[in-house]
């Protein structure tokens, strides 16, 4: 497998608060357990073949300023009593041989529930409309659902949401973010020695 082409994946979130700004972010990343890596945004696929594990699996994979992608979303309020939500979203086909879809999603005033969902299902109609899969965009999202489980081309979707309420003087930060992970795995990434030359063979080399 290429090297650039994560084969694990891991979903966490996070809530902080300081009263500067950016610290607030910190003690969200914190929260999650990313905090010491140097992370790039990333868009939204899913890789083929990847396999989604727990966090307390990926975050042992994680190294102290390793270069990791991240698909995040992420809402900061500085205001009283603010409810403010982040999330991300996923669809898994069930062809291991395709991609799937992650969304990112933040709102204010949004539930849990009602932020996750919304993602969850945004992921999911991408998805859909890369397979092929007909729906009526009108209908709710309960109603999609079943009607993507009876296709049999989407074996999973779900979303990982954090939410908060703003408090008087501080900012608050909340993340929800999708980790992408190469193999760390020495020997697996180790370089494969040429196969022997038809020269070779003839030397006995």
């Amino acid at each position: 497998m290429s090297l650039f082409v994560p084969n694990k994946l891991f979903l966490t979130k996070g809530v902080g608060r300081h009263r500067e700004k950016l610290a607030s972010f910190e003690m969200a990343l914190r929260d999650a357990g990313i905090m010491a890596v140097n992370y790039v945004h990333v868009s939204s696929i899913f890789p083929p073949g990847a396999k989604l594990i727990s966090k307390d699996q990926g975050l042992k994979l994680l190294r102290p300023g390793e270069i990791t992608f991240i698909v995040m979303a992420r809402n900061q309020t500085d205001e009283s009593h603010r409810l403010i939500s982040a999330s991300v979203g996923m669809a898994i086909p069930s062809d291991p041989a395709s991609y799937g879809y992650l969304s990112e999603h933040h709102a204010c005033g949004a539930t849990d529930e009602e932020a996750g969902d919304y993602a969850e299902d945004l992921a999911a109609q991408m998805l859909a409309t890369t397979l092929g899969i007909t729906f009526d965009e009108s209908s709710s999202w309960d109603e999609r659902q079943e009607q993507w489980k009876l296709s049999n081309e989407i074996v999973k979707t779900t979303n990982i949401t954090q939410s908060a309420i703003g408090q008087r003087g501080v900012w608050t930060t909340v993340i929800a973010a999708a980790v992408l992970l190469m193999d760390n795995d020495p020997a697996k990434n180790a370089p494969q020695p040429a196969p022997p030359s038809a020269a070779d063979k003839e030397t006995g080399k």
